[in-house]
């Protein structure tokens, strides 16, 4: 009887862990969404700056360049395409199908020292580089002082 109710007393406690784990799960395996039993995908990035631009590189394999669009309106830097399912093979029985396509957008505002009229971008071998160059007034300079 003891027991029996310490089983209940924990019951919550199990159920909040459960939710905690799928969170986690969820909120660290982000590329993957699934959604109306299609597997959409976000492209993971990553964002770095040099003395002179600030660089950003979106992996996006499986696509031609002519998918993807990139543009910056109001100080936003939009990335967007469409990875397409271009094979269909009806007399196949998939167990498991884990590569993902449809529609994809990221968003990011873009800092006021970089100048987005001169924005160039390449793809190749699946990533993407943006590249936009710091306004010449915003590029460190670097003076040595003595110390006495």
């Amino acid at each position: 009887m003891l027991l029996e109710r310490r089983e209940d007393f924990f019951r919550p406690f199990r159920e909040l862990q459960r939710e905690i784990d799928r969170l986690f799960e969820d909120f660290f395996t982000p590329s993957l969404r699934r959604s109306a039993d299609v597997y959409r995908f976000t492209p993971d990035i990553d964002v770095y700056e040099t003395d002179k631009e600030l660089v950003i590189e979106a992996e996006i394999p499986g696509m031609d360049r002519k998918d993807i669009t990139v543009k910056v309106e109001d100080n936003v830097l939009k990335i967007s395409g469409e990875k397409k399912l271009e094979r269909e093979h009806k007399d196949r029985n998939y167990r498991v199908f884990e590569r993902s396509y449809g529609k994809f957008e990221r968003c990011m505002v873009l800092p006021d020292y970089v100048d987005a009229e001169k924005i160039k971008a390449k793809y190749e071998n699946g990533v993407l580089t943006i590249t936009i160059p710091k306004h010449e007034e915003v590029k460190a300079k670097v003076v040595d002082v003595k110390v006495e």
